[in-house]
């Protein structure tokens, strides 16, 4: 048995993170007992999730002598930001693939594609619905016969190496849970590329802290979701040589709140971004945070949490994506 200590780690992200009451917004959804989890402040690069896994991949990456990293994502991806930044730190080529979720001027010139730029990172954009995993390797190949020593880092930094980041995480919010006397009814998140919702599992099956944690999926369906993320955990109890991580069915996820796909704005979302924005002072993002929160709200005007307790939502950052989706202003004006 292995313990997360043994794996070589660069620390990247300013933590523990914050964890804050939401009374405005409890009162606004009936007086529920809200928290906020706030990895939007990690630090680095605009902060968000993606640091925390970083440190660990980018730890590995220098461990074997990497020049160059790529990775790939979409066009506004939070994971592609922060990981081209981290290289930018320890002077390492970056590229990326960004599959084109929108294609108008602007979603390609602002938000986090803009910010990718200024990092340095060499970016290319292909077709929606493309095969990453496999424009990854073409990447990777085409920057090893140039002669770069390549390390390639998967969609959303989601490995089992990388989600020892959330890993961390979840023991950290375990700790902080007790030092507050919380018993959380229930954890609740965006769950896209499974290394957050994997890892925190991880976290919080090493700290001994049962409280379910519930990702509402921001790509696929409930059950595409449920596998992944539950593979991804299989995959943390083999790196940490300790099968006791995964045992029991733990995942739980909700596709109800996905829309019409990855990225695409729901009236549900705009609604959620605007309340949190007026009444915590607190941005959610368009693609991943703002789809939770939705869900959230919906469970809790539907009395869908099954204890009175304080339910913990997990902020993953994202908030450059806020200023490609002008258009959400609208929708949620138009939301009841």
């Amino acid at each position: 048995m292995l313990d997360i200590s043994d794996f070589p780690r660069t620390p990247l992200a300013q933590a523990p993170t914050p964890l804050e009451p939401m009374p405005n917004l409890g009162r606004a959804l009936g007086g529920m007992d809200l928290w906020i989890k706030r990895d939007d402040c990690t630090g680095f690069a605009l902060g968000g999730n993606k640091v925390r896994k970083l440190e660990f991949l980018i730890a590995d990456a220098l461990a074997q002598g990497a020049s160059a990293i790529v990775t790939a994502g979409g066009t506004q991806s939070n994971h592609v930001r922060q990981t081209v930044a981290a290289a930018a730190r320890f002077g390492l080529r970056a590229a990326a693939v960004l599959e084109r979720v929108r294609d108008d001027a602007l979603y390609e010139a602002n938000g986090n594609a803009l910010l990718d730029r200024l990092f340095g990172a060499e970016t290319s954009f292909v077709a929606k619905g493309t095969d990453l995993a496999g424009a990854l390797a073409v990447l990777a190949a085409e920057l090893k016969s140039e002669g770069e020593t390549v390390y390639g880092i998967p969609v959303g930094g989601s490995n089992a190496l990388g989600a020892l980041g959330y890993a961390v995480a979840g023991i950290e919010l375990a700790q902080q849970c007790r030092d507050k006397g919380l018993r959380p009814t229930a954890i609740i998140h965006a769950s896209g590329s499974g290394g957050t919702q994997a890892g925190l599992l991880a976290g919080l099956a090493l700290a001994k802290f049962d409280v379910p944690v519930i990702g509402f999926c921001v790509s696929r369906d409930a059950k595409a979701q449920s596998a992944k993320v539950s593979a991804l955990l299989t995959e943390v109890a083999g790196l940490l040589d300790n099968p006791t991580i995964a045992e029991g069915n733990r995942v739980q996820c909700d596709g109800n709140y996905v829309g019409p796909g990855y990225g695409v704005a729901t009236a549900g979302m705009a609604a959620a971004v605007r309340l949190t924005a007026r009444s915590e002072g607190i941005f959610l993002d368009p693609v991943y945070t703002g789809k939770a929160m939705a869900g959230l709200i919906d469970y809790a005007e539907r009395k869908e949490f099954e204890a009175p307790g304080p339910v913990i939502f997990l902020h993953t950052g994202g908030t450059p994506a806020l200023f490609v989706y002008p258009e959400i202003a609208d929708l949620a004006a138009a939301a009841p």
